[in-house]
């Protein structure tokens, strides 16, 4: 992997890791929703809220469609964003090693 791509995959985890973010890209992965419908469902402002969906925004995983004066949300890669979801909830269990194992791996 070149360092470019590494960076870009560093930066889309990096919008992620966050939990209010990830709380919205879950909600959003349900349906397209605004700001206000977000702001029901997640104990945060609307200022937070927007401040957290232009991060997600920024990073290319939402985007939004203006509905009069409001801009209603979407995630525009859903099936990376389902994906990094449901790996993070299958909770794979840890593996480990012993000195043997990684020796034989050489």
């Amino acid at each position: 992997m070149n360092i470019e791509t590494a960076n870009a995959f560093a930066a889309l985890l990096k919008a992620l890791a966050h939990p209010t973010r990830l709380q919205i890209v879950a909600e959003l992965l349900k349906g397209t929703k605004c700001v206000n419908d977000i702001q029901e469902i997640l104990p945060a402002s609307q200022a937070n809220i927007s401040q957290h969906l232009c991060v997600l925004r920024n990073a290319g995983l939402v985007d939004f469609a203006q509905d009069g004066s409001q801009r209603c949300y979407y995630v525009s890669r859903p099936k990376l964003a389902s994906v990094i979801l449901n790996q993070l909830a299958a909770g794979e269990a840890v593996i480990r090693k012993s000195k043997d194992d990684v020796a034989h791996e050489k």
